[in-house]
């Protein structure tokens, strides 16, 4: 008999269990933006670099210097095209021109004008900007989770936006009512 794979983990949370040691990923929340028979595509949200907003308006020479957001962290998206912007944010992917609608009020954005809007100050309120993403070939995050190496949640918007970064994967967990710093980092089998 074949299994049937089942490709509903759009806009979910992906939290890395304790025990899993791909510092790539260790201590990780991603936030999943498309998951189908081709695989899954997702930021990781709480892995803020030591880069600002307003270093990189500088470095791609888009002004900035009256945008409200200068001193918004920029994120470790993932291992994936680290030299691209992943922005993901609230609102209606409408006016951009690279968007996806990952929910009903979260969208992906990996083109130019949505950081220009950003450095004007004219951007979404809500937003995250990472360099990089994670992605997983088809089959392979299903054969992950088989394996315990992640939890998945449905994702929240307050959560994405709201909560502060470090605070983040602790309080997805928690929507499971799960305590990942009480969980043992020892896989064991009886």
């Amino acid at each position: 008999m074949q299994s049937v794979q089942h490709f509903g983990l759009k806009n979910h949370f992906l939290l890395a269990m304790p025990h899993l040691e791909d510092p790539n990923f260790a201590g990780s929340i991603s936030y999943l933006c498309d998951h189908d028979e081709n695989g899954t595509m997702g930021v990781i949200v709480n892995r803020p670099l030591e880069l600002t907003l307003d270093a990189l308006f500088e470095q791609l020479e888009l002004g900035g210097d009256e945008s409200p957001h200068r001193q918004a962290p920029v994120y470790y998206g993932g291992p994936t095209h680290k030299d691209r912007g992943f922005i993901l944010h609230r609102g209606s992917s409408e006016p951009w021109d690279s968007s996806i609608q990952v929910a009903e009020d979260i969208a992906l954005t990996t083109s130019m004008d949505i950081l220009q809007a950003l450095a004007d100050g004219t951007g979404p309120e809500q937003f995250l900007v990472c360099l990089g993403c994670a992605g997983w070939e088809a089959g392979q995050l299903e054969d992950e989770l088989k394996e315990n190496a992640w939890l998945t949640v449905e994702g929240r918007a307050e959560i994405l936006f709201s909560v502060p970064p470090e605070q983040r994967l602790g309080a997805a967990a928690g929507i499971l009512g799960v305590d990942l710093n009480l969980m043992t980092r020892e896989a064991g089998h009886s």
